[in-house]
């Protein structure tokens, strides 16, 4: 059973930081890159980064210099986000992606921007 679970979201002030987790199982991690996307109310879900088994990463402009992703030998990956913005404000969902049919999403965690 494959399950992606997503930890770390929560209500932040403007400027402020958060680190959100997603821990991995029934998958072979090292085979799959991992991102992050986010959906906002009312908008398409948007990739915000994402990392390859190999470690190459990609972030979406409206971040960089902001998020950091990460990912670790023990089945979990990360989103270090920082400097945060009321545009951040979303659901994020952790996906796992390798061929076409070994695509997975979690349930997602909400992340919330607001003073």
């Amino acid at each position: 059973q494959v399950q992606l679970v997503e930890s770390g979201g929560g209500l932040v002030q403007p400027g402020g930081s958060l680190r959100l987790s997603c821990a991995v199982s029934g998958i072979i991690f090292n085979q799959h890159t991992m991102g992050w996307y986010r959906q906002a109310p009312g908008k398409e879900r948007e990739l915000v980064a994402d990392i390859t088994p190999s470690g190459r990463t990609y972030y979406a402009d409206s971040v960089k210099g902001r998020f950091t992703i990460s990912r670790d030998t023990k089945n979990t990956v990360y989103l270090q986000m920082s400097s945060l913005k009321p545009d951040d404000t979303a659901v994020y969902y952790c996906n796992a992606a390798w061929t076409s049919s070994s695509v997975f999403w979690g349930q997602g965690t909400q992340v919330t921007v607001s003073s």
